[in-house]
């Protein structure tokens, strides 16, 4: 599994098959139908050896969209999926139903999207978490507000067996003046082990979310190496959102040069490792990811 490279955050989406509330014209050109074969070629390019697709709406339909593309495309290695947490009994059912399949690794929601932002503490939906603490999945924690943060010790309190990663390293604020309060929350999140975070979606803060450079992410960057360390940390190229800041291999490039600081094995383990541990990526997914032990190959090659 050493050298293997997996994209820890990616993104299909269909308007017709399953609803998308935010998808509007603001966000053209990606306000359209995002299929798999339209990242292939960055993906080859890359290097990447596979990735996990991970919701983007709060429906079942998105859920089905992915798996039908997991099924035509061998490089999904693996979903995170969508639950209707709030409804812990069908959140129990449906889950049952999903985890026929290897390739369901863990659940997110659209917090964010959700009037009260401290939904997750809701009785409700904290059972439905506990669903998840029972089987093992893990938990996609999308963290826009600080108080998003603020709720990992808390929803970790409750659930010490509940594996969480943080996508794109809860929104750092690159760009701004201070890197609080980002970096004191940070800090408290991580002295949880099960918690880890995703190297992914860091653009601007301000203004042009395309206007973020290698040195704007960089302090944030080594600040999350110092805080969870590599092994709690994956590379997510969050694509299609990324065309909206430079595209995939803009941000490919840029996070490349900030992994090269590292040694090997902390680079190997942001690169894809730790994605393979923390998702628990069915082991023979992993074997058809790679030619041999240590040599990845892109699964798109002839």
């Amino acid at each position: 599994m050493p050298g293997i490279t997996i994209d820890a955050h990616q993104h299909v989406w269909d308007p017709a098959r399953a609803r998308y509330s935010w998808l509007t014209s603001d966000l053209a050109p990606i306000d359209r139908t995002m299929e798999f074969d339209e990242l292939r070629p960055a993906l080859t390019a890359a290097g990447i050896d596979g990735t996990v697709l991970v919701q983007s709406a709060d429906n079942a339909e998105d859920t089905a969209l992915m798996f039908d593309v997991a099924a035509e495309n061998p490089e999904v290695l693996a979903i995170v999926g969508y639950l209707p947490l709030e409804h812990p009994e069908d959140a129990a059912r449906e889950l049952a139903e999903l985890r026929s399949s290897s390739l369901l690794v863990g659940i997110r929601n659209l917090i964010h999207d959700q009037p009260d932002p401290d939904w997750l503490l809701r009785p409700d939906v904290d059972e439905g978490l506990g669903v998840l603490e029972a089987t093992g999945l893990s938990f996609d924690l999308v963290a826009v507000l600080p108080r998003h943060l603020e709720l990992v010790p808390l929803i970790s309190a409750r659930h010490p067996e509940l594996r969480i990663v943080i996508d794109h390293l809860g929104k750092p604020p690159i760009g701004l003046a201070s890197p609080e309060p980002w970096e004191s929350l940070m800090r408290v999140a991580a002295e949880n082990p099960n918690v880890f975070a995703k190297v992914s979606g860091l653009y601007s803060a301000s203004g042009d979310s395309g206007s973020w450079t290698v040195d704007s992410v960089r302090p944030y960057f080594e600040r999350a190496v110092d805080l969870f360390g590599a092994d709690r940390l994956m590379y997510g190229g969050d694509w299609p959102i990324s065309v909206l800041s430079g595209g995939y291999a803009r941000v490919w490039d840029g996070l490349s040069e900030l992994f090269a600081t590292l040694d090997d094995r902390e680079s190997d383990a942001i690169r894809g490792t730790t994605a393979a541990t923390f998702y628990r990526i069915a082991p023979a997914r992993i074997a058809a990811a790679t030619t041999d032990a240590g040599s990845p190959t892109p699964l798109s090659a002839p």
